[in-house]
């Protein structure tokens, strides 16, 4: 890969991640300040990216891969994203606002399998390349955010503007990405779904893992749905910026995920990315910016530990017990299972707990934050207690 297609694929996943970064962090928000939904309202919104996480594998697999150059499609999707972001940012209602925001979220989903395989289909050795790559992602994200931050916007709809002009900058410069022609090789319903994986559940420890991934996502929806309000909520200045330590500490981290995966193994550093989650939801229930400040720093620093530790773990891990028959189809399963099916449930579930544990007061709703958090912390809890009682994989523990 040259230096000049490297540069090009940098600047792609930049924009990428800037473009969601811009309008997702703050959206919950912007629904209970600006369009004065309700914490059940927000709860739905944030549910439309798991529909739509569900439901793009299929575009990608049957329509994307196998008819069309990636790079057309991406450009494509992103310039009708750009056009739905900027009349999202004149709807004044919720009903109007969760259609669009299901209609963008289907656009939008696809294009993050096809700028990785844009970027794969231009490297001769991804495992190396990749990451110097796929790092500029998440510096997209800390800049998007900390350009809301700075500009106080996290309740505003010119965020979705400056979304936009990024999705329409971004659909623009996908046109000149290096060629990535169909595949055009039959992909089937089986394909789409990951079904050949299944023979993984076999194995009781993997089906244990999986189960348990999904049940802890549930909770995990709590921190992408309301943690943006809820720092606002306690005081907290500048807090969609502030938010990107949590994208940094993923970043140290993942640095020293070999160091610790070889001490640890699989069971030690699965348990010890879900334990930080709970430490990461009592850290919100007791504080407070203005008496323990640095409590929301420690939750919002945890996220680094809690999404290497459990999910990249548990990406190693299905790579091993996958082999290379049904590697890809695994992969793709688990995330269909996690970032589908268990943040599509924990979305409405917070939504409805934090509906059930605030009261309105005049125009203002106050939330029991701390009652709020607490109920994450116990699923965790209790997911942590059966996985470390069934999961036995003597295999993959040192």
């Amino acid at each position: 890969m040259t230096a000049t297609v490297r540069l090009r694929l940098s600047l792609l996943m930049l924009l990428e991640y800037f473009t969601w970064g811009a309008w997702y962090v703050t959206m919950g928000t912007y629904l209970l300040q600006a369009l004065k939904a309700d914490a059940v309202q927000v709860g739905a919104a944030f549910a439309n990216l798991s529909i739509a996480a569900i439901i793009s594998p299929f575009f990608v697999g049957l329509v994307a891969d196998r008819f069309f150059s990636a790079q057309k499609v991406l450009g494509v999707l992103h310039l009708a994203g750009a056009v739905t972001l900027y009349a999202i940012s004149y709807v004044t209602d919720f009903g109007a606002f969760w259609w669009l925001i299901l209609l963008y979220t289907l656009l939008y989903m696809p294009t993050m399998s096809l700028a990785n395989s844009i970027s794969f289909r231009q490297m001769k050795e991804p495992g190396k390349e990749f990451p110097l790559v796929r790092v500029f992602g998440t510096v997209g994200w800390i800049l998007a955010g900390l350009l809301i931050a700075s500009l106080q916007l996290e309740a505003h709809a010119y965020a979705y503007r400056i979304a936009a002009g990024s999705a329409l900058l971004l659909g623009l410069f996908s046109f000149t990405l290096p060629d990535t022609p169909p595949v055009r090789k039959p992909v089937t319903l089986r394909d789409v779904l990951g079904l050949d994986a299944l023979v993984l559940f076999r194995d009781r420890s993997y089906s244990v893992f999986f189960l348990a991934a999904i049940a802890v996502c549930i909770p995990l929806a709590f921190y992408y749905s309301l943690t943006n309000p809820f720092l606002n909520d306690t005081g907290m200045t500048y807090a969609a910026g502030k938010m990107t330590m949590g994208q940094a500490s993923e970043f140290f981290f993942l640095l020293l995920m070999p160091l610790f995966f070889a001490r640890l193994g699989v069971k030690k550093m699965l348990l010890a990315g879900m334990l930080c989650w709970v430490l990461r939801y009592l850290c919100f229930a007791f504080g407070d910016a203005r008496a323990n400040e640095w409590m929301l720093y420690a939750g919002i620093i945890l996220h680094g530990i809690c999404y290497d530790f459990f999910f990249v773990t548990g990406q190693i891990y299905t790579d091993r017990k996958a082999g290379e028959a049904v590697k890809s189809a695994a992969q793709g399963l688990v995330t269909l299972a996690t970032y589908g099916v268990g943040m599509l449930i924990g979305s409405y579930v917070s939504g409805f707990v934090a509906g059930r544990f605030s009261q309105a007061a005049g125009e203002a709703v106050h939330y029991d934050w701390r009652t709020i958090w607490l109920v994450p912390a116990g699923i965790t809890i209790l997911v942590i207690l059966l996985f470390t009682w069934l999961f036995n994989d003597k295999t993959e523990q040192q």
